[in-house]
């Protein structure tokens, strides 16, 4: 009698496709997004962060710095932007064009060499001369200006064998009140082979190649170089993330809204009133029109009560955004839409859509960052995202409301999302063709 019930449940299983992706598909999925994403973190490993690195002292020290950042594997450190058709040869960054690049969210940080580095490089002990090198970070990425702060001071030991020496040397006969003329010989004899060893390095790396914090601003005077972190973005913002996470969270449930709304019509098929309102003069085309209007106006009040919400609790600042929020709803709204007219679209029951949908949901969300921020995924997983509406919206919300942009710079939001809602219908509107012959 077990077995037969036994048999009869897997065989119920194997018939019940939502069931089956839902126990099955759905997990592994999940499992292989956050395989992807944390996977190949290690113990107190850190993200690869890219950093602008800016020369201001150009000499011989400050270039041998830039080669060990360029080569620092926790680092993607670029001296220029990267080559394009139209440029094919860019310039050295500068800080006021390296700066301009963080605020555009181009990179999380930017380090500044500052002019003199190569004079008083480091300092051993309380007291001593040296430089203050400059970090200007984006805060919404709170992580990356203490990894730039970190593998500097690692670079500075690490690329710069001959200064340290030289340094140390002269500490250690400062303190210890000088050496004798053979101590003296040999570690000139010692610092002329790692001077010479230094020299040697240069050409391997000297093409150029191509970081944040959550203080505004902060100072550390304590290892071998003094550095200094300075806001460029969302200086006098409360929290970095809250606008973040309102349209990724927004965004995510807007799917699912959207997808149960469109299921409407899987309903109506199954009811038969589909049938009779096509045959009451309303065409195919004017029936999805109307279901799509009402599932963009239905995800454009969920967006706005979201966004609302956000300014009552954790002082999102609202209303002086409200044109781009505008904006940016609208063609959020739209695309999302057109996404929940399509799976109803395909599915042919109420179970079908649940499962499929869910699936299709979580893992757009997980790869366009609605469930983990962008900066601590890879380059490649940052890229896949952008096949979702979840990455776009996000970083038309974060133009809006964290970088304090003009609406005109939503253009490629915008280019993106409407292109993909009108896409999108056209294919609902193709695959809801089975009712019209049925």
């Amino acid at each position: 009698m077990i077995g037969a019930i036994l048999q009869t449940s897997f065989r119920a299983l194997r018939r019940d496709r939502g069931a089956f992706v839902m126990s099955f598909i759905l997990p592994i999925g999940f499992f292989t997004i956050f395989g992807f994403v944390f996977g190949s973190m290690r113990g107190s490993s850190t993200p690869r962060v890219t950093v602008l690195v800016v020369d201001e002292d150009h000499s011989d020290t400050s270039r041998a710095l830039v080669r060990g950042l360029l080569r620092e594997p926790s680092l993607d450190a670029m001296t220029h932007a990267r080559a394009t058709k139209e440029n094919s040869s860019p310039a050295d960054y500068t800080a006021a064009t390296a700066e301009a690049a963080v605020r555009s969210g181009d990179a999380p940080a930017a380090l500044i060499i500052p002019a003199g580095f190569g004079a008083n490089p480091i300092a051993f002990g309380p007291g001593g001369q040296r430089a203050t090198f400059q970090i200007l970070h984006d805060s919404a990425d709170p992580v990356a200006a203490q990894v730039v702060a970190g593998m500097l001071q690692k670079t500075v030991m690490t690329s710069l064998p001959a200064t340290m020496a030289t340094m140390g040397s002269q500490y250690f006969d400062r303190e210890i009140g000088g050496l004798t003329p053979e101590q003296r010989k040999q570690m000139e004899l010692g610092l002329a082979r790692l001077r010479q060893q230094q020299q040697q390095d240069a050409p391997a790396s000297a093409g150029g190649q191509q970081g944040q914090a959550a203080v505004s601003s902060a100072d550390d005077q304590s290892g071998m170089v003094a550095v200094h972190v300075r806001d460029v973005v969302g200086e006098k913002k409360k929290s970095p993330m809250i606008s973040y996470y309102a349209a990724g969270v927004g965004v995510m449930f807007l799917m699912f809204t959207a997808s149960a709304a469109g299921g409407s019509l899987l309903d109506e098929s199954e009811s038969g009133a589909l049938d009779r309102v096509l045959s009451a003069r309303v065409t195919m085309t004017t029936l999805l029109a109307g279901k799509l209007i009402y599932c963009a106006l239905l995800a454009f009040a969920q967006l706005t009560l979201m966004f609302l919400w956000a300014a009552l609790v954790f002082h999102l600042d609202f209303f002086s955004h409200i044109p781009g929020f505008m904006v940016m709803t609208a063609i959020t709204s739209f695309a999302v839409a057109s996404f929940g007219m399509l799976l109803a679209s395909v599915a042919r029951t109420r179970g079908q859509l649940g499962a499929f949908s869910t699936l299709i949901i979580l893992t757009m969300s997980a790869l366009g960052g609605s469930m983990f921020p962008k900066f601590i995924m890879s380059d490649t997983m940052i890229k896949v995202g952008y096949f979702t509406f979840n990455s776009w919206a996000i970083e038309g919300y974060q133009k809006i409301f964290w970088r304090d942009e003009p609406i005109r710079s939503l253009g490629p939001e915008a280019a993106v999302l409407v292109t993909a809602g009108v896409v999108l219908f056209l294919l609902a509107r193709w695959f809801a063709r089975k009712w019209e012959y049925s």
